[in-house]
């Protein structure tokens, strides 16, 4: 059994990314930090300041789709697990039981575990706090984790202020197609458009995408639009003649990367919101109410937030929208969408004109 601590957090990147001032609470002092994650959080756990170690694991109460339970998968983690450390603080949604993972880590011979439960935890737990009394069902979701990790005696540097952080490798290089906007300071700089999510209910429909680019594109801005490898049809349709697709070219560090230069991101409520969180990147964030804002809104950045949240599907957590004709984001029009654009340009002291919006860092 070693000092270290163990946190655990199984989920894709965009709740990878939101553990971050928790890790660093965790790993300040004099211990190392192991993240314990899942397939979807793997790169972004590698880039959060404070972690040392990884371990993934497919966990089959947590991931969707969900891969089977068996023997051979506890025994795999069992294994990975052989020197556990002694303390371990399990991160995990509003929805999700933290009670399987700690039975896991008992038999692991993890000896002090924190987590929220609204089940008795019986031994599995040393410290328990209950969702809603102990912890605010309404804080946003970096916050509820530093709660956790408080609960457990682990607290941020006094120099650090709890805001998303990611370390990115230096030096960057940028996809060949874009080297000129790196090479000439005239060059205007640009906006990230990112029209993926992993659920179609939190996506704005691809026309209304294609609208926005092409009106941003009309006004003499840079627009990058980007995706994961599956989304290159998708992106190539919405950046059109005028915009850059660069959807497939990149992985999480290289997003980072493109979206920490950015002036400002479109986006829905995704990973990559949450990533540029991260890098300190205004949003202008589409989010479909069938998750908490006030949980899971891109945190401690500008932000203009758009969509209904009190459309019918709030809080359903459905993955394809309930409602007829999506009107919680389709009726949102391009035309609003630009003009989010210039309000957060405005706030941030960022000028538009006809050479588009100054270089990411001005006025921030």
């Amino acid at each position: 059994m070693t000092d270290d601590a163990l946190v655990v957090r199984f989920d894709s990147m965009g709740d990878m990314l939101m553990t971050g001032p928790a890790v660093r609470a965790v790993a300040h002092g004099p211990r190392t930090v192991t993240m314990l994650c899942g397939p979807r959080g793997e790169e972004a756990a590698r880039l959060l300041p404070g972690v040392e170690r990884v371990i993934v694991w497919d966990c089959p109460w947590i991931a969707n789709p969900a891969p089977a339970a068996t023997t051979t998968s506890v025994v795999e983690l069992l294994a990975s697990l052989k020197d556990p450390p002694a303390e371990a603080v399990i991160l995990t949604s509003f929805h999700q039981s933290p009670l399987p993972t700690a039975l896991l880590l008992r038999m692991a011979g993890v000896k002090h575990i924190t987590a929220i439960s609204e089940d008795y935890p019986g031994s599995l737990l040393d410290i328990r706090l209950r969702p809603g009394t102990d912890v605010e069902d309404l804080l946003p979701e970096p916050e509820r984790g530093l709660a956790v990790v408080r609960a457990a005696g682990f607290e941020l540097a006094a120099d650090d202020d709890g805001s998303l952080a990611v370390l990115l490798p230096e030096p960057w290089v940028p996809p060949s197609q874009l080297a000129a906007l790196w090479q000439s300071e005239a060059t205007p700089p640009y906006i990230v458009v990112h029209p993926g999510a992993d659920a179609p209910a939190r996506t704005w429909p691809a026309g209304h995408y294609a609208e926005c680019v092409r009106l941003l594109v009309a006004e003499g801005l840079e627009v990058l639009v980007t995706g994961g490898p599956g989304d290159i049809a998708l992106c190539a349709g919405i950046a059109g003649n005028g915009a850059h697709n660069l959807a497939g070219r990149t992985d999480v560090a290289g997003l980072g990367q493109l979206i920490s230069g950015a002036a400002l991101m479109i986006t829905g409520n995704t990973g990559p919101a949450h990533l540029a969180a991260a890098v300190h990147t205004p949003v202008v964030c589409l989010f479909a109410p069938v998750t908490a804002a006030a949980n899971w809104a891109p945190y401690g950045i500008p932000l203009e937030l758009l969509g209904y949240q009190d459309a019918p599907c709030a809080m359903t957590r459905a993955r394809e929208c309930p409602v007829p004709g999506h009107p919680c984001l389709s009726s949102i029009t391009p035309e609003r969408v630009v003009e989010a654009v210039h309000r957060l340009a405005s706030r941030t002291g960022a000028a538009l004109g006809s050479r588009g919006i100054p270089r990411s860092g001005a006025g921030r």
